[in-house]
């Protein structure tokens, strides 16, 4: 096998376009998350592919679309058709019923029916059948997420030998929680197929590397300096913490452009004299939401001082609507939402402005470049890419960021947010009171630091960093120029 692989193979659950049929027709759009702008330059120097499910059942109508959409990004798309009984039990099954609650701390929400684990397990081997047929042993393959933790150990059950690396971008439970999971030795065992594993935070690899050693004592780890490393049938494994991000340079460029400003001050004009809060999330459990609310009628009752003063925008991005526990969220929400401004609202100020629906790009700029407060508190999150894109846009340097200590992003940028427990509701409220009361110099201090640490490690270093671990002879430190791959060399 080559050191150097010269073409990256990505791989996800879903492709990095939208494709869907309208009443209109076909309807393609592409993927515009830093994921896709980081490795769009690298697919389409490399000549590399992307491999994943098309959202839709079948695919076979699909398949003249997906190779529209290939021509328009640039690097070929390749889809793996799942049908109606694999999509409801691996993806909503296992997926989202099992390891997305477990893995967020939730484990009373897992529902653990053996049927999901079966079919987890012959979808992953789809993907991999589909990767061995399209990649060969000089590729580097690119596994991202949950959704496909099994997929290297079914490549090499299929004699199909490829350089190939993970990484779970949501979080890494701690022993006591992962061992609830039935499957938990097989899911390690999987994991340490990879040659490369790569993890959110330390906190994440510290509790991989825990449940291997208690679920596997005989497995002996090093390290070299953040890299930790084992030996795992003659191959060497690396795990290493790796925070993803931001496209900082795209996001801070449009917040400032002239459409952004001009929906600024339209929105401005409907909510004088008042700082706004904004809380921007999928509809989830895991995002906090009703405690949010919950924190900001307790800042209204215990802090009368903030009273048409204050105004929280809670977008709620719709989400998993197919599942009836969504939709009991979505009406808890919309219930505390109605009770709150029954309570509070007076003439000319209502409390909490609340938005159910997807926001474009510009709008959700707007509201960024609004806010003089993020209210960003998930009970659980393996980054939350909302507070950096919150900061990324705050280009005056006045906005305060209140932040969960159970974000991923905590770990970067608690030294200038304000921290909070997200159950702790008197916490979150005084933090609203202390965010609303900061001095003008405090903030721009706090700002500008989030903002240069952010810049610093931006999406495009991110894809560096994980590359040049995956690839260089000396993971406990940057490659050197002539060490330097040609994929990473490739990132902007």
């Amino acid at each position: 096998m080559a050191n150097t692989p010269e073409r990256l193979v990505v791989v996800s659950n879903r492709l990095p376009v939208s494709i869907k049929k309208t009443s209109a027709g076909w309807e393609i759009r592409p993927g515009s998350g830093g994921l896709v702008t980081a490795l769009a330059p690298v697919l389409k120097d490399q000549g590399g592919i992307w491999i994943g499910w098309s959202g839709g059942i079948g695919d076979q109508e699909i398949m003249e679309h997906i190779k529209t959409a290939s021509a328009d990004s640039g690097f070929d798309l390749h889809t793996v058709p799942l049908t109606a009984d694999e999509i409801k039990d691996y993806y909503y099954g296992f997926s989202n019923e099992i390891i997305w609650p477990l893995f967020h701390d939730l484990q009373t929400r897992c529902n653990f029916r053996p049927e999901y684990w079966y079919r987890y397990i012959e979808v992953n081997k789809k993907f991999a059948d589909r990767i061995a047929a399209l990649s060969d042993e000089n590729d580097f393959v690119w596994v991202h997420d949950y959704h496909l933790i099994l997929t290297a150990q079914k490549l090499k059950e299929a004699d199909a030998s490829r350089k190939i690396g993970f990484f779970l971008h949501i979080p890494f439970p701690s022993v006591d929680i992962f061992i609830k999971l039935p499957w938990r030795g097989q899911i390690l065992k999987a994991l340490l197929n990879y040659d490369i594993i790569g993890f959110q935070t330390a906190r994440d690899r510290r509790n991989f590397v825990n449940c291997i050693h208690m679920l596997y004592p005989d497995i002996d780890i090093d390290w070299e300096a953040h890299i930790a490393i084992t030996t795992v049938g003659g191959r060497e494994v690396r795990i290493g913490a790796f925070p993803i991000s931001i496209d900082f340079g795209a996001f801070a460029r449009d917040a400032a452009s002239r459409e952004t400003k001009e929906r600024v001050q339209y929105l401005k004009e409907a909510m004088p004299e008042c700082q706004v809060i904004l809380g921007v999330d999928r509809l989830d459990y895991t995002k906090g939401i009703p405690e949010r609310l919950e924190a900001m009628r307790n800042a209204l009752r215990r802090y009368p001082d903030l009273h048409r003063k204050i105004t929280l925008v809670q977008v709620v991005v719709p989400s998993r609507q197919n599942i009836p526990e969504y939709g009991l969220l979505k009406a808890r929400i919309e219930r505390m939402v109605g009770e709150i401004n029954g309570e509070f609202t007076k003439a000319g100020w209502v409390p909490i402005h609340y938005l159910y629906r997807h926001l474009d790009r510009c709008e959700l700029l707007s509201y960024y470049r609004l806010a003089d407060i993020a209210l960003v508190t998930p009970l659980k999150d393996g980054m939350n890419l909302v507070a950096k894109e919150y900061c990324a846009c705050n280009y005056t340097n006045r906005g305060v960021l209140i932040l969960s200590e159970f974000a991923g992003a905590a770990s970067q940028l608690h030294q200038w947010a304000l921290i909070v427990n997200p159950y702790d509701i008197e916490g979150v409220s005084d933090a609203i009171h202390s965010a609303f009361y900061m001095d003008e110099k405090e903030k721009m201090d706090r700002m500008k630091k989030l903002r240069a640490s952010i810049k610093k490690r931006d999406i495009f270093w991110w894809v560096k960093n994980y590359l040049e671990t995956a690839l260089s002879k000396h993971p406990s430190s940057r490659p050197t120029n002539k060490e330097t791959t040609s994929l990473a060399a490739k990132v902007p």
